[in-house]
C-alpha cells in the first residue's frame, strides 16, 4: 500500500498517456488525508497546470465559495481529478486516458478513505458512478457503492459558463452538507 506521497511521486513521474506530454506540472490533489468527504473534477486546466494545485483558476476560486456556503474550507475536505495532466486547450480527457488515469484515483479514494464522494461535472459521474451518467438528469441524487456515499452536481466551471445552474448547485451542496454531518456525527459516535 502507497502513502499519499508515494503515490504522488509515481504520479510525478508518469508517462502512461499522451497528456505527460504537454504537462508542466502534473496534478495529484490536496485537501485533507483523513477527511470523510472527497470531491473530485476530470482534470487540471490551465491555472492548475501552471501551478500543480488542484481548482485555483476562475472555477476553484467559484468552488471555494461553495464550500464557504456550507461552512467547509479546502484544509476539511480532499480534492482530486480523475486525470492529473491537463488535456491539451482544457478539452475533455479522452476515455483511454480516464482509463489509464483513474487507477491513481482509486489509490488516492483507498489511502484517504472518505464516506462521502461527490463529482464534480459529467465526466467525473460517468467515471465515477456510472458511464451513462446525465449531470443534467441524475446530478442530485445520492447513490450508495459500497461503504461510500456517491452524488454529482455541476462543476464549477459549467455554472460561471450558465448561471441557471447555480440554483441546483446551490441545493445540491447544501445536501452534500447534510450528508457530511450526518456522516461526522456517526464517525464521532464510533470513536
Amino acid at each position: 500500500m502507497y502513502t499519499l506521497e508515494e503515490l504522488q511521486s509515481v504520479v510525478s513521474k508518469c508517462n502512461r498517456c499522451d497528456l505527460h506530454k504537454e504537462r508542466t506540472h502534473t496534478v495529484f490533489g490536496e485537501g485533507n488525508p483523513k477527511s470523510k468527504i472527497m470531491f473530485i473534477g476530470e482534470g487540471p486546466g490551465y491555472y492548475e497546470d501552471q501551478t500543480g494545485r488542484p481548482f485555483v483558476g476562475k472555477a476553484g476560486k467559484l468552488f471555494d465559495k461553495m464550500l464557504k456556503a456550507i461552512e467547509l474550507k479546502r484544509e476539511d475536505i480532499y480534492i482530486g481529478n480523475i486525470v492529473k495532466c491537463r488535456p491539451p486547450k482544457n478539452r475533455n480527457p479522452l476515455e483511454k486516458e480516464s482509463k489509464i488515469c483513474i487507477e491513481y484515483l482509486r489509490w488516492q479514494v483507498k489511502i484517504i478513505n472518505p464516506d462521502i464522494l461527490v463529482c464534480l461535472g459529467a465526466i467525473a459521474s460517468k467515471n465515477i458512478i456510472d458511464p451513462s451518467f446525465k449531470i443534467t438528469k441524475d446530478r442530485g441524487k445520492w447513490i450508495e457503492k459500497g461503504k461510500f456515499h456517491m452524488i454529482a452536481t455541476y462543476h464549477p466551471a459549467a455554472l460561471l459558463r450558465d448561471e441557471n445552474k447555480k440554483k441546483d448547485a446551490w441545493e445540491d451542496f447544501k445536501n452534500i452538507k447534510e450528508k457530511y454531518m450526518e456522516v461526522i456525527g456517526e464517525s464521532r459516535k464510533d470513536d
